[in-house]
């Protein structure tokens, strides 16, 4: 275990005993010192029952923390209606809206109506507004806190705006610039406001922003764009421009994560839907209907071997030389596919610009099938004696495979994505069972037109 692991253990076997002692002085001393990401980490280990004991015990303030670093998987949302009605006004009063919207969001609507109802009806409407928008949108994961400044202020009425804005308690990363109807106008820059003349007018130091966002846009594209641009925060906009929040790059980095976990299932063949830490049933219910379909895919290959069966009894050789030429294929593909997915995952490329890959994925498949099956063919010779006819049958049926592997792995996941389905989903599946016919259909194809 780590550092950071053990550290952890240790609190959570100190803050057991402490509640079973009910010894709230020194556990609410102990729990102080504490950050909300190591709270968090501190719910998840306990009991059911202790979760809702601790959460009821700690400060709103730190108890909003701890359920807003909680991941999805432990269902904070849960834990949060357990507890008092008033308690959960308390606390969530104390979130800032997006995480409240975050943990809200995950929870049927009379427990959505429930909590809403607790809180103060501004805050409950910012919360509502947000719930509104896609989960997966740039909506769906901003902020209603924005320190903006009306384009009229001069340098000095800007400043004091700032500070009478700056009392919500909340960091902020950029000062936006409206006009009278809430437009953007631009961005500036504090240090710029700050040595500037007090009378000067604030749009004379506003500058365009670097880039915005609008509300639909998909979080994946913002945080491309904030990564692209090294940005600290970025603006969401609606369609005519209104400034509505702000994306933190906090933000993102729990998107990036989400994004990666989901990619990673799909490009196995399982599906987003299972949790990392799901239940066993979950995951049978989530991967069984792909096994199903891969078995299906995969009875083709099998049904060709069925069909050179006389070719594979005449020479038993090719039953050794099958799995390694089936394999390279399947690896070939699966290193065009990894590169392409990752290149439509992170590039501006448009469909046309992407098809490009397709011809630069085939001429490697046929440099490293010719490589590869040069060196198979030679092995071949040496290792197992086989006569330069068999050997030339391994060469030309592994070059092949690894140039439809290769050619496949590029292909599927463009076509794919060309016709707007997710190219993670199917794609392996696909590759895989083409490689597999392709180098079973190639090397006893040959080997049954030269060899016998």
């Amino acid at each position: 275990m780590t550092e950071s692991t053990d550290r952890i253990a240790a609190i959570t076997e100190r803050v057991r005993d402490l509640l079973l002692r009910h010894d709230e002085d020194t556990l609410r001393g102990y729990l102080n010192d504490q950050h909300g990401s190591d709270l968090a980490d501190l719910i998840e280990a306990l009991e059911p029952e202790q979760r809702v004991a601790l959460v009821e015990f700690l400060p709103a303030d730190l108890a909003a923390d701890a359920l807003a670093e909680m991941d999805d998987v432990e269902k904070p949302g849960e834990l949060l209606v357990q507890l008092r009605p008033g308690r959960i006004g308390e606390i969530v009063e104390e979130m800032a809206d997006d995480d409240a919207a975050d943990i809200i969001g995950e929870l049927d609507p009379d427990d959505q109506a429930r909590i809403l109802s607790s809180l103060p009806v501004p805050d409950a409407a910012e919360i509502e507004t947000l719930l509104g928008y896609p989960e997966e949108s740039a909506g769906g994961i901003m902020t209603h806190d924005v320190i903006a400044v009306p384009s009229d202020l001069t340098a000095i009425e800007a400043i004091q705006e700032i500070r009478r804005q700056a009392q919500e308690d909340f960091d902020f990363y950029t000062i936006f610039v409206t006009g009278p109807d809430g437009v953007l106008r631009g961005v500036v820059a504090l240090q710029d406001l700050v040595i500037s003349d007090p009378e000067l007018p604030i749009l004379e130091i506003t500058e365009d922003p670097m880039a915005v966002v609008r509300v639909t846009d998909d979080q994946e594209d913002v945080g491309r764009v904030l990564a692209r641009y090294n940005m600290p925060s970025i603006g969401v906009v609606d369609p005519v421009g209104r400034l509505v929040g702000r994306v933190t790059f906090d933000d993102v980095i729990d998107v990036i994560e989400a994004e990666s976990t989901e990619d990673i299932l799909r490009f196995a063949a399982v599906s987003d839907e299972e949790e990392v830490r799901g239940s066993t049933l979950d995951a049978i219910r989530s991967r069984l209907p792909w096994l199903m379909l891969n078995l299906a895919t995969a009875s083709i290959g099998a049904s060709v071997v069925w069909r050179y069966q006389q070719t594979i009894e005449a020479l038993v050789l090719l039953a050794v030389v099958m799995p390694i030429v089936a394999g390279l294929g399947g690896n070939a593909g699966t290193q065009a596919l990894a590169v392409t997915i990752r290149r439509i995952a992170v590039s501006d490329e448009s469909i046309d610009q992407l098809w490009r890959v397709v011809g630069k994925e085939a001429l490697v498949g046929l440099l490293n099938g010719l490589l590869v099956g040069l060196v198979a063919a030679t092995a071949g010779h040496f290792l197992f004696g086989a006569g330069m006819q068999f050997g030339a049958v391994v060469l030309f049926a592994m070059w092949g495979n690894m140039v439809v592997a290769s050619f496949a792995g590029a292909f599927f996941p463009i076509a794919l994505e060309s016709v707007g389905i997710d190219p993670a989903v199917a794609s392996s599946v696909f590759v895989t069972a083409l490689t597999d016919l392709s180098g079973f259909l190639l090397l006893l194809g040959l080997a049954t037109a030269v060899l016998l």
